[in-house]
């Protein structure tokens, strides 16, 4: 239990959106349902964990004067390959995301886990670094979008990407008591915000618990 928590206390600590603010463009862009969040998630966390791994890998043999091209091609063949799987496969995710996929390529969490971690560190440890920046990242998704999506809506709903048949809908508030604000660009600002404040004040009572005890 001891050790979930301390889990839970770092992804928070370390948190690419919240916490390092990272990957901001995206995650104010795309958290409008749950589907957005863990379609875009779940190709962040592929491609960040197999990115570290590949660049660990040859670390050892990229002259340094030319790393973050290299590093840059490696992470787009992986987003175009991704980007190819998601319109055969979850074309449904590929309409809602659109542009965002490809952009991936640019995202400062998975170039910035690249040069700060995986290029220094074993294939073992980057691919750890790897999935825990993008179940971090993933959570932030999560997060903005349920907040965002309930009240606007009221309802949670998740739809099978795969098959475009709704797995489960439950209705929260009532339709006359929703914030539709929230759906649009100042919602998403506003969730941002606030969640980021929870953040850096867990992260500030951190240090207050230790000397505590």
């Amino acid at each position: 239990m001891k050790s979930i928590l301390n889990y839970g206390l770092n992804l928070l600590k370390e948190n690419p959106v919240f916490g390092l603010y990272l990957g901001i463009c995206s995650t104010l862009a795309i958290t409008i349902n749950l589907n957005n969040a863990l379609g875009m998630g779940v190709s962040v966390i592929a491609i960040l964990t197999v990115s570290n791994i590949i660049i660990s890998l040859i670390r050892n043999i990229t002259p340094d004067e030319i790393r973050i091209p290299v590093y840059i091609v490696v992470i787009a063949t992986l987003v175009k390959a991704v980007e190819l799987l998601i319109k055969a496969y979850a074309p449904a995710i590929d309409a809602a995301l659109g542009v965002f996929i490809p952009l991936i390529v640019v995202n400062c969490i998975i170039l910035g886990r690249a040069e700060a971690f995986a290029s220094k560190n074993g294939v073992a440890a980057s691919a750890l670094d790897g999935l825990n920046m993008g179940v971090a990242y993933t959570l932030s998704l999560v997060a903005m979008s349920l907040i965002r999506q309930i009240l606007a809506t009221g309802i949670v709903n998740f739809t099978n990407p795969f098959t475009n048949v709704e797995v489960f809908s439950v209705t929260l508030i009532p339709s006359q008591f929703t914030i539709p604000i929230f759906s649009g660009p100042i919602g998403a600002f506003l969730t941002f915000a606030l969640l980021a404040a929870g953040v850096s004040a867990i992260r500030n009572h951190q240090p207050k618990l230790k000397e505590a005890k």
